[in-house]
């Protein structure tokens, strides 16, 4: 059953949404400096399909209260909040994905408690930030002015030219100046490089191409150091990826932390064969390839590896799917498929004879006419 979105106004806890079925494998999702849980508002509802989404807020920001940290705090006391929350919520091993500054948390986690993350995501992010210099003199431009100045700059540093988010740049507006400050001083002191080798988690790193704040280098800096990383690129995509590209991050996160696309193209290849796979991926466009991870990912990732039925039931139900719809050319492909789950020409036949009763002789005559050209090209290939 799924669950809801909730939130909890518990002070002395980081303010959280959680979303997805309670018995799922929990996902925590961390911000960025200056965001809230919005950051992931295009991402967090799809990956609650298959997962238990926790997105949480930093001190100050979103609904979290400001005197979680004071000046001087450190990204281990972000990550010390963030177990605290996953405490209180039950979790003891999770996924984790963050951005920027919540990717820091994430690095941190990985580092010095590899007990309880599962596998990581880390996004526009770096495993140091420039030196703590600049993040010295915001945090004390902030303590001066506030947060006014740097909302107004907000866009150009987190998007694309002509690409913003009103709701998220509102946010920074609102944040708490002493708690953004704060965070800017966990920024500053931040440095993980030498614990980077040290991650046991499957790890990937997703990098904005356009991204000024933490150019794609940070992140392959990571991917290098990390045994087993991956990197990606994400086109047209700055510091704030998430909200700007949420269909490609949701692609690599899935990919990443349920692996169904893969396992999905796996059995794809199996009962279709190389060849066909080979030909409908290559054809992909921009236009097609959603479709290409929607059935990689739910046809064959999740219907097709479903072990109620066997291969052999399912090729008889899906031909005879196909007759009734009169979809021809799927049913010269999954004749085909057919043969390579272990059916006879007999049993093909016998199930075409059947629709004759349930589909119509018309429609079952076509099938036949179909069905004997396959057969008959097949046998001569062979």
């Amino acid at each position: 059953m799924t669950s809801t979105p909730s939130t909890t106004p518990d002070h002395g806890l980081l303010h959280h949404r959680a979303e997805g079925p309670s018995t799922a494998p929990p996902l925590l999702l961390g911000p960025s400096l200056g965001t809230s849980t919005a950051l992931w508002d295009a991402v967090a509802p799809e990956l609650s399909v298959t997962h238990r989404v926790v997105r949480w807020d930093l001190p100050g920001h979103g609904g979290s209260p400001a005197g979680l940290i004071g000046p001087g705090a450190t990204v281990a006391e972000l990550a010390d909040l963030v177990l605290a929350l996953a405490d209180s919520l039950g979790i003891h091993r999770f996924a984790y994905a963050g951005v920027s500054l919540g990717g820091a948390v994430g690095l941190h986690l990985a580092v010095h408690h590899p007990e309880r993350v599962e596998s990581l995501a880390v996004i526009c992010s770096s495993a140091h930030f420039g030196g703590s210099a600049p993040w010295e003199e915001r945090a004390a431009l902030v303590r001066r002015q506030g947060l006014a100045a740097l909302a107004d700059s907000a866009p150009s540093r987190w998007f694309t030219p002509g690409f913003t988010a009103p709701r998220l740049v509102a946010d920074h507006r609102a944040a708490d100046p002493a708690a953004y400050a704060a965070c800017c001083d966990a920024l500053a002191a931040f440095d993980i490089r030498d614990g980077l080798s040290s991650i046991t988690a499957p790890t990937l790193l997703l990098a904005g191409r356009e991204d000024p704040a933490t150019p794609p280098a940070h992140l392959r800096e990571i991917a290098d150091a990390v045994p087993g990383a991956s990197l990606t690129e994400i086109s047209d995509a700055s510091h704030l990826a998430p909200c700007e590209r949420p269909e490609a991050v949701l692609a690599a996160l899935r990919t990443h932390f349920s692996g169904a696309p893969k396992r999905g193209m796996a059995v794809r290849r199996q009962v279709l064969g190389d060849a066909h796979v080979d030909r409908a991926q290559e054809r992909q466009s921009g236009v097609t390839a959603p479709f290409q991870d929607f059935i990689s990912r739910y046809a064959w990732g999740e219907i097709w590896t479903d072990g109620t039925l066997s291969r052999r039931e399912r090729s008889l139900i899906t031909m005879t799917a196909l007759v009734a719809q009169g979809q021809y050319e799927e049913l010269a492909l999954h004749i085909r498929a057919a043969r390579r789950n272990g059916l006879s020409d007999d049993e093909i036949g016998a199930v075409l004879l059947q629709t004759a009763v349930y589909c119509g002789v018309p429609t079952a005559n076509s099938a036949f006419a179909v069905a004997q050209r396959v057969l008959a090209e097949d046998d001569s290939a062979g």
